[in-house]
């Protein structure tokens, strides 16, 4: 399994998407998350897949889907078509969705003394079509819906007894949405 280093141009660009409080353009917004994955996808993910290596990311496109497919109404088919250009049609071979209430999910961000970044700042309103979203494509698109609940070790146990991961042997690249 490939272990990523941090890229200087992925910081930046995450930077300009996550820590600034300046309000930014849907579409500007959708741009930036498919550069990132763009430039990701060159440094890092397909030179790995090309030694054999497993690939295990969180945030690939199913991400943008929701997020700014959906919650910031910009079109399923839209970002799709966006991300299809800048992956090249890179697709994971399995989806991961771990569900977790925004409450609990900001009680673990407190746990661990993580911060808001400008995602975590939107309102209650926008989180709860965020998690009506990433439960509808899951079914819809077919991707394992995971309860995120419990210990680390009780989740990892619920994804490995999934249905979808009987397929991993053969397969190379999972995304974690």
């Amino acid at each position: 399994m490939a272990r990523f280093v941090e890229r200087k141009n992925g910081a930046r660009i995450r930077a300009v998407l996550l820590d600034g409080t300046d309000a930014l353009d849907a579409r500007a917004e959708a741009l930036l998350m498919a550069a990132d994955r763009a430039q990701a996808l060159t440094e890092l993910v397909r030179p790995a897949l090309e030694r054999g290596e497993w690939v295990i990311s969180d945030r690939h496109v199913p991400s943008s889907l929701v997020y700014q497919g959906v919650a910031r109404d910009l079109g399923v088919a839209e970002v799709a078509s966006i991300n299809a250009w800048a992956t090249a049609g890179t697709t994971p071979d399995l989806v991961v969705v771990l569900d977790l209430p925004d409450d609990l999910a900001d009680r673990r961000r407190a746990e661990r003394g993580g911060g808001d970044d400008r995602m975590e700042r939107e309102s209650a309103e926008f989180h709860a079509r965020v998690r009506r979203a990433y439960r509808d494509l899951a079914a819809s698109e077919g991707w394992a819906l995971v309860d995120a609940g419990g210990s680390a070790d009780e989740v990892a146990a619920r994804i490995r007894s999934e249905e979808h991961t009987s397929e991993l042997q053969s397969q190379s690249t999972i995304s974690y949405a």
